[in-house]
């Protein structure tokens, strides 16, 4: 199997647009009927506001949840959900997935990711489903927090970073060889979880997000962003934003309204190979859980 990632044509990338818009608009139904908050963010929060749908090169939808109703919704799914077709997926003592937060899963195509190659998990396409937590104003224990998220990303994903530098990567690697033990491993990223997720949003006048990698969980917002959603056009559907998109939006990316250059408007698929026609079972031992 060919370890170089995958080149979408344009119909196939509007194709894989349009199969995780259907689970998405599934996903909302269940949360609307569960009184569970979400919003978009990130490129979809972005194409919402800029193109009234996908952004034209963007292949995945990422939603925020608040982190009570992100708990709420691992208890909910597999009570409300259709779980044959759309899996829900997360990292704990029995399953690694590479992951730090929860994906939905469309049991019905085949979408499989480099690093997650050689793992027994439903390989479809994915809806990835973020966190928000408080942030404490104290610096001292705004710190602390970013300390325990750092020790909770390594020992959740289990595996070496290879986009965050050389020097990231070290230290990795010297940290996860200092524990080789996976349920040592289990037991402090549980420990760091709880340290890291230790102030309610309700109690904080910030806002941050623990779960997507180094750089983000720099950023803080005002939770006054997202005490509620908005909702705007997304592919011809009334979509929720975080009340203060503005704002978020502001601090995470800029003049997020801007176009980048035309050379940056491409897709990074992240991507072995697609079949968004059957499901990714067929192809045990051939694409993913293979002997090499």
């Amino acid at each position: 199997m060919p370890d170089r990632e995958m080149t979408f044509s344009p119909e196939l990338l509007r194709q894989l647009q349009l199969k995780g818009l259907e689970m998405t608009l599934y996903f909302k139904r269940i949360c609307d009927e569960n009184g569970l908050l979400f919003y978009f963010c990130g490129g979809c929060c972005i194409g919402a506001l800029r193109h009234r749908g996908f952004i034209p090169w963007d292949d995945d939808v990422d939603v925020f949840m608040p982190r009570p109703d992100y708990e709420r919704l691992k208890k909910i799914w597999p009570q409300k959900a259709d779980t044959s077709r759309y899996s829900i997926c997360y990292a704990n003592r029995e399953r690694i997935d590479g992951n730090l937060f929860i994906t939905i899963r469309d049991n019905d195509t085949t979408l499989i990711k480099p690093y997650q190659k050689q793992m027994d998990i439903p390989h479809g396409v994915v809806l990835d489903i973020l966190p928000l937590d408080g942030c404490p104003s104290d610096p001292g224990k705004r710190k602390r927090q970013k300390f325990w998220a750092l020790l909770y990303s390594l020992y959740c994903a289990q595996q070496v970073p290879t986009n965050h530098g050389k020097k990231v990567a070290a230290l990795a690697r010297i940290a996860l060889t200092c524990v080789p033990f996976k349920g040592l491993r289990y037991k402090l990223w549980k420990l760091a979880e709880r340290k890291m997720t230790r102030y309610p949003i309700a109690q904080c006048e910030k806002i941050t997000e623990l779960c997507a990698g180094p750089h983000y969980m720099q950023n803080e917002y005002p939770r006054a962003a997202f005490d509620s959603a908005v909702y705007r056009e997304f592919e011809g559907h009334s979509m929720p934003l975080p009340v203060g998109y503005d704002q978020y939006l502001t601090i995470a990316f800029g003049d997020y309204m801007q176009l980048p250059p035309k050379e940056k408007q491409v897709a990074h698929h992240d991507c072995l190979f697609c079949d968004l026609e059957h499901g990714y079972q067929k192809y045990r031992g051939i694409y993913y859980c293979t002997e090499d």
